[in-house]
């Protein structure tokens, strides 16, 4: 009965606002107090009782009542964070705060004439206006921020409390050391606090309001997210003393959350989860966190001469918003990468679990957030000594996990752009070399061989049977092949077999001509093998012999038409089929690949009715990667990247200018096709396997594989060319993607 008074005397107050044509004064508390105090509603009473419709009306009709009640609440927040939240009223009191502002905010986000208005500088509270000064006068964003951050590590509502009393003064917390109060045990934490759900509740709540106040970046357009988000640079600065001890708090809740638990089938259906829940919002936190670390990073040279402590590497920038000084926070999670690693590979793996007993075991959502986490882990810490990407590459079981996910609808993008980062390191290729012996479930053909095969394997069938949509990864994929592929030792008959089917899929005339960048992927796959050939000759026989059997190709190549009918011809076929993707794979004659071929490859349709969501579309290659040549003794050294030729075409009939672009595309590229060390392998090689076969009358290949095993080109190659890798390179453009992608997430959840 008292939650249902409750629940018409808030909906009384709400009216009255929405009804009230003259501005009611901050001083009136007796009808602000009616919005918090003695309040008992859950956030979804919350939302349901206060309208979208009733909140916009507020906006347009009333704007000063709106202004009012957000700084009221604010107010509100502030002096019981200041209090210490001593009694169960003050708690109750700070939900309802917390939940009404959690609400409102987004409508305020969402019209630009609102934009400054948290930023705008109003009396502190706690000072009368005749007492405000410099001192004393601050944004209400953050004040809002500081008194959230407060609220997470206040004793008796979000943390437990060390022996306080209620006889302890507002003093007191704010003298509390929040280094002593972290959440969990894990990183710079090495006592793990008792669980306490209703702790776990508050700071969920907290967190969701956060969120909120982070979200203000989603309601701009891409023009005005060039400069840092202001409330995330501030939540992140010096500004705030518990900066890294609730970025501790966070990264150690989601890297020790275990859903699983003891393994008593169907327990999430008997308990609830608190701390679930927050572990997912706690990842939200995180990587909307680490995306200010993105922009800095991104815009900022390194310098190391920066780093002026131990535990956060200090690098300080001015921001659009206040000129606030950035603590950066990544540091922190170089302390236990142990830790980090094995809490994100449990949690990735969970989702694709298999049990006896359907959906006995909790299967955890937000996978997605944890590889946008785990790309910033990598993509933050490159600089030695503190290396995730060193320790990561002992975590093989992590690269599983990510070509798993790579046939997820919606976790193709992410799982590339990660592996496209790795790859661009030495020791990435070489730990590819380990055999591969843990069995997971893909659908993907059984083969016997090293973590490289496999990777090559599951490229090949994204490649050949996945959406036409993935099309613009196609080279991604291939560079990620192309670094990797100097240090590749002995790759299997079945990934061979995939590399050529590839070129000949990607090689034949009508798809070379029917685009302007298609031959790139040619160049890439022709880097491959010549990779290989140079430095792996002597284990790689598979590959050897399969180039032997696929030779007519590279003549083709060789040999390709340049002449007008031929390209007219390719470009009439193009035009013939309904789909480049579909007709390009399926049209293919591909003798050498029936031995592994595969079912359909498989995808989630997207449902009817579902929000369509719209990425930027992703920066091509060039704008993607940084070419690097290594030298002797394994330094890198950057190359500038050659312009694209292109040719002003206008005033000339659509199909004359395909025919043109591609005449002139092809004459400008086909004499540069890499081809010298194949057609040097196959010159010695062919009349030797040629003669070995009729000597001995062999029709069995696997004498030939020991014939090429035992074989050698020692000085019979042309000199090797130098190993180019190209590295992932921040960019505008990157950024923007990872920031929409992000936010989509969060939108969705």
């Amino acid at each position: 009965m008292g939650n249902s008074d409750s629940k018409l005397n808030f909906r009384k107050a709400v009216i009255q606002l929405t009804t009230k044509t003259q501005p009611v004064e901050a001083s009136e508390d007796v009808f602000w107090d009616q919005f918090w105090t003695d309040v008992n509603l859950t956030a979804q009473d919350m939302f349901a009782l206060v309208p979208a419709a009733e909140i916009r009306a507020v906006r347009e009709e009333s704007p000063s009542n709106l202004a009012t009640l957000c700084y009221k609440a604010v107010e509100r927040l502030v002096l019981n964070a200041d209090s210490g939240c001593v009694c169960e009223r003050d708690r109750q009191t700070v939900l309802s705060c917390i939940r009404l502002l959690t609400r409102i905010l987004p409508y305020i986000f969402e019209d630009p004439d609102w934009r400054g208005f948290f930023w705008s500088t109003v009396p502190k509270v706690g000072k009368t206006v005749d007492e405000s000064d410099d001192e004393c006068t601050r944004p209400l964003a953050e004040s809002l921020l500081t008194a959230i951050s407060d609220l997470l590590f206040c004793p008796d509502f979000t943390v437990e409390s060390h022996g306080r009393t209620s006889a302890d003064g507002p003093s007191d917390i704010q003298s509390i050391d929040s280094c002593e109060f972290i959440w969990e045990a894990g990183v710079g934490f090495a006592q793990s606090p008792p669980l306490n759900h209703t702790h776990d509740s508050s700071r969920a709540e907290l967190l969701k309001l956060l969120l909120t106040c982070f979200s203000e970046e989603m309601y701009q357009s891409p023009s005005d997210t060039h400069t840092p988000n202001p409330w995330v640079s501030f939540f992140c600065s010096r500004e705030n003393r518990h900066a890294l001890p609730l970025f501790t708090s966070l990264l150690n809740v989601v890297c020790a959350y275990d859903p699983v638990g003891y393994g008593i089938p169907y327990n999430h259906l008997m308990f609830s989860d608190q701390r679930g829940m927050l572990a997912e919002l706690a990842l939200q936190t995180l990587i909307v966190s680490l995306e200010q670390e993105l922009v800095d990073h991104s815009n900022t040279s390194p310098n190391p001469s920066t780093n002026t402590d131990t535990c956060s590497a200090d690098y300080n920038k001015n921001t659009a918003a206040e000129g606030c000084q950035v603590t950066r926070l990544t540091n922190v999670c170089r302390i236990d990468f142990h830790f980090i690693l094995r809490g994100i590979s449990r949690l990735l793996n969970n989702p694709l679990l298999q049990t006896y007993l359907p959906h006995s075991c909790k299967k955890i959502q937000f996978h997605q957030e944890l590889l946008v986490l785990f790309w910033k882990l990598c993509d933050l810490n490159k600089v030695p000594p503190y290396h995730f990407i060193f320790y990561l590459f002992s975590y093989l079981t992590i690269i599983i996990l990510i070509l798993q996910f790579l046939s997820r609808v919606g976790l193709v993008h992410i799982c590339v752009f990660i592996l496209l980062l790795l790859s661009g390191e030495r020791n990435f290729g070489v730990r590819l070399n380990k055999p591969y012996s843990v069995r997971v479930p893909m659908d993907i053909s059984v083969f016997a061989g090293t973590h490289a095969d496999l990777l090559i394997v599951v490229f090949h069938k994204i490649i050949t049977s996945g959406h036409q949509r993935l099309q613009p990864l196609y080279d991604c994929l291939l560079t990620i092949i192309v670094n990797v592929s100097p240090y590749l030792k002995s790759l299997s008959m079945v990934a061979a077999n995939k590399l050529l089917h590839l070129l000949e899929v990607f090689s034949s005339p009508w798809f070379l001509f029917c685009s302007p960048v298609n031959h790139h992927l040619v160049f890439f796959l022709l880097e491959v093998f010549n990779n290989i050939i140079q430095y792996q000759f002597d284990g790689n026989f598979n590959l050897v012999y399969g180039i032997i059997r696929k030779r007519n190709l590279f003549h083709q190549l060789a040999n390709l038409p340049t002449d007008v009918s031929s390209i007219q011809k390719a470009l009439q076929r193009k035009r013939r089929s309904n789909s480049t993707h579909n007709a390009v794979f399926m049209e293919t004659n591909n003798p050498c690949n029936t031995a592994c071929s595969e079912a359909p490859y498989k995808t989630t349709p997207v449902q009817t009715g579902t929000l369509n969501a719209s990425l930027k579309a992703m920066p091509r290659i060039d704008k993607l990667t940084e070419t690097s040549q290594v030298s002797e003794d394994g330094t890198t050294l950057s190359l500038q990247q050659k312009n694209q030729m292109c040719f002003p075409l206008r005033n000339i009939h659509a199909d004359h200018i395909r025919f043109l672009r591609a005449l002139f595309q092809v004459l400008s590229w086909k004499s540069k096709l890499p081809l010298q060390t194949i057609m040097r392998l196959l010159q010695v090689l062919v009349p030797q396997v040629e003669k070995i076969c009729i000597d001995k009358g062999l029709t069995d290949e696997s004498e030939i594989l020991k014939f090429l095993q035992h074989g050698t080109l020692v000085g019979l190659l042309p000199v090797p060319h130098p190993i180019l890798i190209r590295k992932y390179q921040a960019n505008e453009g990157t950024a923007l993607w990872f920031r929409t992608y992000m936010w989509g997430i969060i939108y969705l959840r």
